[in-house]
């Protein structure tokens, strides 16, 4: 099978100049390369007793039910504001220009549930940073982070000291 990297597709100059995107719909559209990539993205974390995969808004939300799936944990999520129903716990996080928050219900995580945080992309780690914050507000314990591409010429792997950090495809230089 082809590596899970040539599923990818590039965009240039999206969503705006200068920015080279990294498209993953043409992994999510291939059956056994999903496949894979949900198997690949759970290995490290089978056995640790995760008690609950935490997918970040928006596409972290497409990994982690099916992390979940197949750690036999349950699936949330952390949303930016104003999406969630119930009450909230809110995180602010520095963004290059300005800043952003995001929520997660305040029942999602009982204290000392193990939570494994994913999403599709580490770079500079502020979202994720945040979604840890909420897990711990919460009384949780942040038990690992898994993304399908980290961008390892930015800071992000640098701010999540707290737990393993598994990335499937790394980027070491901007291409």
């Amino acid at each position: 099978m082809p590596s899970l990297e040539s599923y990818l597709r590039t965009v240039p100059d999206w969503p705006k100049p200068g920015i080279r995107f990294k498209d993953i719909t043409p992994l999510l559209a291939d059956p056994l390369a999903l496949s894979r990539c949900i198997e690949e993205m759970a290995a490290p974390f089978q056995g640790l007793g995760i008690d609950l995969v935490l997918g970040t808004e928006a596409r972290g939300f497409l990994f982690a039910p099916a992390l979940a799936l197949r750690l036999g944990a349950g699936a949330i999520l952390a949303r930016k504001p104003g999406k969630l129903p119930c009450k909230a716990y809110r995180q602010e996080y520095a963004l290059e220009y300005g800043t952003d928050a995001l929520e997660m219900h305040a029942d999602a995580v009982k204290p000392g549930q193990k939570v494994l945080l994913v999403d599709d992309l580490l770079a500079t780690g502020g979202t994720i940073s945040a979604a840890a914050a909420l897990v711990r507000t919460a009384g949780g314990i942040v038990a690992g982070y898994a993304f399908l591409i980290e961008l390892a010429f930015l800071p992000g792997r640098a701010r999540l000291t707290d737990a393993p950090v598994h990335a499937l495809i790394r980027y070491d230089a901007e291409e």
